[in-house]
């Protein structure tokens, strides 16, 4: 999961509205969404030297919105939007990152920085829409910190952004990243943790593959995530794990079935290169984010309770950085993978947002 910051404001639904919107935003049944979900068009692009996985639906003629996803995920973790957004008239594409499930995993931990990742996004929107085409970007956890990297590096490829989770964190130009982390939480903190390589992967599979993705998946303390070595989620590894309402076992099983093909090495090595982002990224020391944003955290959100986060966004931090922060929405009672937990609200929030432009 990634890292800090968010704002509040209130939902409210526009004249637009009618019932046959609602009846789109309304979660489909299960039956639906097995069909939904066989709908979608699969299909691998060459970039960079690596072979990116992409899922899409909608028409070539749609306005287009890029799917970025964040730790432990994949790009299932959109699934629900991706239906949703395409039965409303756009086109969606969601890759798996590099490192990520039927994605290429490049063997080298320092390929894996937001210049690799933003090149990426590049290649892949070249291949499918063309390299004039300005696009809308939806990002979560690690795919939110992507896509500001995204917003800062080429903001002309973008037309607006929703991020969900995650918010903008301007880049301290006296102190790296992990020094900063350690500082406040310690070696225990689960970003610490994931910093040598191998390490936590021993750790990872002793739990077992599935169950780790169960519990970050279920993950609701809004309190910093430790992991102590050797003491893995903190309780026994038989112990049961109760799955919410809007997760079920088939959805997991597909988790597992990825990342027990690829490990979790490639995700880890976005964290390992924190430091070296800080160092390649100098030159947009200071740079605000330039494009249109809605900003959208639950307030049970381990990254909308971090120090500092709430005054970040209360206090006009966060507008000051992106000034062009059109909507910031708390939802309350809602966790971490927000989009997967409250799919119809998102859904509705991102098409709100998106349809003015």
């Amino acid at each position: 999961m990634g890292t800090l910051f968010s704002k509040l404001t209130t939902l409210l639904l526009t004249n637009k509205a009618t019932s046959s919107l609602i009846n789109i935003f309304h979660h489909s049944t299960t039956t639906q969404r097995d069909m939904e979900f066989e709908e979608l068009q699969h299909k691998t692009v060459i970039v960079n030297g690596i072979n990116i996985h992409i899922a899409e639906k909608g028409t070539s003629q749609s306005p287009l919105i890029l799917f970025i996803h964040g730790f432990p995920d994949l790009w299932y973790s959109w699934r629900h939007q991706i239906t949703a957004l395409a039965s409303l008239g756009y086109r969606c594409i969601a890759p798996d990152l590099r490192g990520f499930g039927d994605t290429d995993v490049p063997a080298s931990p320092t390929s894996y920085t937001s210049l690799h990742v933003v090149g990426d996004l590049i290649g892949v929107l070249d291949a499918v829409a063309g390299d004039e085409d300005k696009v809308f970007v939806v990002g979560h956890d690690w795919g939110a910190m992507i896509a500001w990297s995204l917003c800062l590096y080429r903001p002309e490829r973008i037309k607006a952004v929703v991020n969900l989770s995650v918010s903008f964190t301007p880049r301290n130009p006296k102190r790296k990243p992990l020094e900063t982390l350690r500082a406040v939480y310690g070696n225990d903190y689960y970003i610490s943790r994931f910093q040598e390589p191998g390490d936590i992967e021993a750790e990872f599979a002793e739990i077992g593959t599935a169950r780790v993705l169960k519990e970050f998946l279920t993950y609701r303390n809004p309190g910093p995530l430790y992991l102590p070595k050797g003491k893995g989620f903190g309780h026994p590894i038989d112990s049961p794990i109760v799955l919410p309402s809007w997760l079920s076992e088939e959805e997991c099983n597909y988790y597992a079935s990825k990342y027990d093909k690829t490990g979790f090495t490639g995700g880890l090595n976005y964290y390992r290169n924190l430091d070296l982002n800080w160092e390649l990224t100098a030159p947009w020391s200071g740079a605000k984010i330039k494009v249109p944003v809605k900003f959208i955290v639950g307030d049970q959100d381990l990254t909308y309770n971090a120090p500092g986060a709430k005054d970040y966004i209360l206090k006009g931090g966060m507008k000051r950085d992106v000034p062009l922060l059109e909507d910031v929405v708390v939802i309350e009672g809602a966790g971490h993978f927000i989009h997967q937990e409250r799919p119809d609200e998102i859904n509705k929030h991102i098409y709100d947002f998106f349809k003015k432009f």
